[in-house]
């Protein structure tokens, strides 16, 4: 594997190799042979063709090929590498099926029928086999991380800057809850397939049998392959559904570049510490170090993904008339952005297994930020009615370096408030003035 261009088939080939089952030039192949059979079984039960049982058992079998080299070989000749399949299944079912039957192979299609309704079922499988599969572990490992966290005080930063506490349990379940909206449209998104001939008006169909209702006909058809059936199309997929599925996994790698960095800056700060895996070198230079490598990882493929599947959505729906070619070489690509999406999922899932939690550094960075109970401060005392309560804050801890625990009970006690209140604005810590985080 040290030979090939893309790292997806070499460096990380052990971590996408299941994709390939999906979005590989075979599996295109294989699914425009799905296509083609089931079609041409169809035609049967609308009866244009008449196909016995022994008959679609033999064009199974074709279905089930494992040697699809073959049609690589006969697209060597034809140039064309749907009409090579077309070949190949003839040339299989030849002399297996009745003569007349051979040329309903491909009956009335383009190739963007074939085409725009292999691709939508190879992204659907490659998605809910693989990908979702993926973000559930991915998902059930953050939310673990904020079900054991969820009692843990921590220092929150807006603007980089001390800010109201939080829980570091309730910072992970932000993004449980954000990939979990994402996880749910893209189990739950209809795919759609353009069928519909030359130019998407069944012209050949409807000439050659116009007493068939080829839409509604079609529309069955292509429900057998649970996808949906685009009404209005030119000669290809309008590719504005493929482009909504990309734009979810666009959000999600986002999401989880934001997942990666959080974690890589809590890791810079000492909140996590990384489990040290005996053999493993965190730096050619320095010994002691423990890099959040896979973090890193993550963050990188995430980025190129998201770029590959923005640049889809955004290219796809673009076609010059009825039709260009720009298409074709670009929807090889599809599993590209998923394959990088899959290496970050599984390097995150392995940098989360070698978090350790260091609350002795969370705490002391809570011990050192009694300032951030100002706002609590400030509210309490409004509720009663004090004059200007956040003017006195600020001017009594903004800027004033480091004010510690006796600096404030020294300010509250100065305060011209009951007892019942100070005793109320004593109990404000760093440490318990955290909301519902906790919950």
């Amino acid at each position: 594997m040290i030979d090939t261009i893309s790292p997806v088939d070499g460096r990380y080939h052990s971590k996408t190799q299941e994709l390939s089952a999906y979005f590989s030039e075979g599996a295109l192949i294989r699914y425009r042979i799905i296509v083609e059979v089931e079609y041409l079984k169809f035609l049967s039960t609308m009866d244009i063709i008449n196909l016995s049982a022994s008959e679609v058992d033999i064009l199974d079998q074709v279905k089930a090929s494992k040697d699809l080299s073959r049609v690589k070989e006969i697209e060597r000749t034809t140039n064309h590498d749907v009409k090579a399949v077309e070949y190949f299944i003839k040339k299989e079912v030849k002399g297996k099926i009745a003569d007349d039957i051979l040329e309903f192979v491909h009956f009335g299609l383009t190739s963007q029928d074939v085409n725009n309704t292999a691709l939508p079922m190879m992204l659907k499988d490659g998605i809910h086999k693989v990908i979702l599969p993926a973000l559930h572990k991915l998902k059930t490992d953050i939310s673990d991380m904020a079900d054991k966290y969820k009692a843990i005080p921590l220092l929150a930063r807006t603007h980089g800057q001390a800010a109201s506490p939080t829980s570091l349990g309730k910072e992970m379940k932000v993004y449980v809850d954000r990939i979990s909206k994402q996880i749910k449209k893209l189990e739950t998104h209809r795919y759609e397939a353009k069928f519909g001939g030359a130019t998407g008006n069944f012209n050949a169909h409807k000439v050659a049998f116009p007493s068939k209702d080829w839409r509604k006909e079609v529309d069955k058809f292509i429900s057998t392959l649970d996808l949906d059936r685009q009404q209005y199309t030119t000669q290809i997929d309008q590719y504005d559904n493929i482009a909504e599925v990309l734009q979810i996994l666009s959000r999600i790698d986002t999401i989880l570049i934001d997942f990666a960095r959080d974690i890589w800056t809590y890791v810079s700060r000492d909140f996590f510490k990384q489990k040290v895996i005996a053999g493993e070198v965190g730096s050619s230079a320095m010994p002691h170090k423990v890099n959040p490598i896979d973090f890193e990882n993550a963050e990188g493929n995430l980025g190129i993904a998201r770029a590959l599947y923005n640049y889809l959505a955004q290219k796809l729906p673009i076609s010059r008339l009825q039709r260009d070619l720009t298409d074709s070489t670009v929807t090889r690509n599809l599993g590209v952005p998923l394959a990088h999406s899959l290496i970050a999922y599984k390097s995150l899932m392995k940098g989360i297994s070698k978090l350790e939690v260091n609350e002795v550094a969370i705490n002391t960075e809570l011990d050192n930020a009694w300032p951030v109970i100002s706002e609590g401060i400030q509210t309490i005392l409004r509720r009663e009615g004090f004059e200007a309560p956040y003017e006195l804050l600020k001017s009594f801890s903004r800027g004033k370096g480091r004010l510690s625990k006796e600096d404030f009970k020294e300010f509250i006690q100065r305060l011209e408030v009951s007892d019942d209140i100070k005793e109320e604005l004593l109990l404000l810590s760093p440490h318990t003035y955290v909301g519902y985080s906790m919950e």
